[in-house]
């Protein structure tokens, strides 16, 4: 496993260091930091709408930041007066979410890409005690609707990196959609040792996006300081 440190000559938003490139977006002010103050409220939280939309904000914010770093053309455009010259994406874009939690924040970047193709992973937790009494995570994902992701630019959504397995499942089952030309993680939390275990399981040249990163994995692999289960506080509690 790779140990981060901090590092500090890192150019904006960068927090630690790592072969892959990670931007925190949290280290700089901005209006992110309110969304995240009150999603992390215990008492702010139980507001489910406030909630969500929260996220999706965020989501908003995530996708202004990723266009940044797209593939743009200059086209022109008649105005009633004159004709403009504009630059514009010219990257297919592919949103990736997976279910549930990640919806609000999928909502989110399809308001900014209002033109992307959309795909959706279910990835859940299966949690078993070892016979050390010890917890043990699986991740399970019983179902893909996508498109073509072949020669794209694909965003994969989740609000919660914690342990990373449930990205690396999502992503592992849309390339057998295709290989996306780029790819791009966004989520609003995560660990050190979710992005330790992205590096090594998926490209160099995919790039992270967190709103935040937390600096605890819990035994129960619950991010520390977090805002507990993102699902449950989207769409209420799960049997």
């Amino acid at each position: 496993m790779r140990i981060c440190k901090k590092s500090s000559n890192f150019a904006q938003y960068f927090q630690y260091e790592y072969p892959m490139k990670v931007i925190n977006l949290s280290e700089q002010p901005s209006l992110l930091n309110q969304y995240l103050k009150e999603m992390r409220s215990t008492e702010v939280q139980k507001d489910s709408m406030r909630f969500r939309r929260n996220i999706e904000r965020i989501g908003e914010i995530m996708a202004v930041e990723i266009s940044r770093h797209l593939t743009y053309a200059t086209e022109q455009v008649q105005t009633p007066l004159a004709v403009a010259e504009v630059q514009v994406p010219q990257d297919k874009i592919v949103l990736g979410t997976l279910l549930r939690a990640g919806l609000p924040m999928h909502q989110g970047f399809l308001n900014m890409f209002d033109q992307a193709e959309n795909a959706f992973i279910s990835a859940y937790r299966k949690e078993t005690i070892g016979r050390r009494g010890e917890m043990q995570i699986e991740i399970v994902s019983e179902y893909l609707a996508a498109p073509s992701i072949q020669g794209k630019t694909l965003i994969l959504v989740d609000p919660m990196l914690a342990t990373g397995l449930s990205m690396e499942v999502g992503y592992k089952a849309l390339l057998s959609h295709g290989t996306p030309k780029n790819v791009h993680i966004a989520c609003l939390f995560a660990t050190p040792q979710a992005i330790n275990y992205l590096q090594d399981t998926m490209p160099e040249e995919v790039t992270l996006w967190c709103a935040v990163i937390d600096p605890v994995l819990n035994p129960h692999k619950y991010i520390v300081p977090g805002l507990g289960d993102a699902g449950d506080l989207c769409f209420g509690e799960k049997l």
